[in-house]
């Protein structure tokens, strides 16, 4: 899987598989006219583009996840601070915290990863 970028609508399209997978995909079209109110075949071209991508796959109607949801969203947070940041964490943690600060609960689990890490 090369692109790891959803937008906010395959976001929530994707969301819905993860949540409730294995799904059938009938299931799935139903899903998506509930929550998205699409039709069935929009739903069928997103999974589609989503199951070429590497994220999905429909297997004999059933549709699962290639790719879980942290996964995903580790790889994509991984090429945001490779892109933006040439790839330093700690740049991206400068940056982030020059406008937003960090609690003491924050910080503290950020410490606790770091320390997880280094015991390794």
């Amino acid at each position: 899987m090369e692109d790891y970028k959803l937008g906010t609508v395959e976001s929530r399209f994707a969301d819905i598989i993860w949540s409730r997978e294995p799904l059938p995909s009938r299931e799935l079209v139903a899903l998506c006219q509930k929550e998205l109110n699409w039709k069935k075949p929009t739903t069928y071209t997103v999974l589609r583009k989503l199951c070429e991508r590497g994220i999905f796959q429909n297997a004999n109607g059933i549709v699962t996840a290639v790719i879980s949801r942290e996964d995903f969203y580790s790889a994509q947070s991984e090429r945001y601070v490779e892109e933006s940041f040439d790839g330093s964490l700690p740049a991206f943690l400068a940056a982030f915290t020059k406008r937003k600060s960090l609690s003491a609960e924050e910080i503290s689990q950020i410490r606790h990863l770091i320390d997880a890490i280094g015991e390794e």
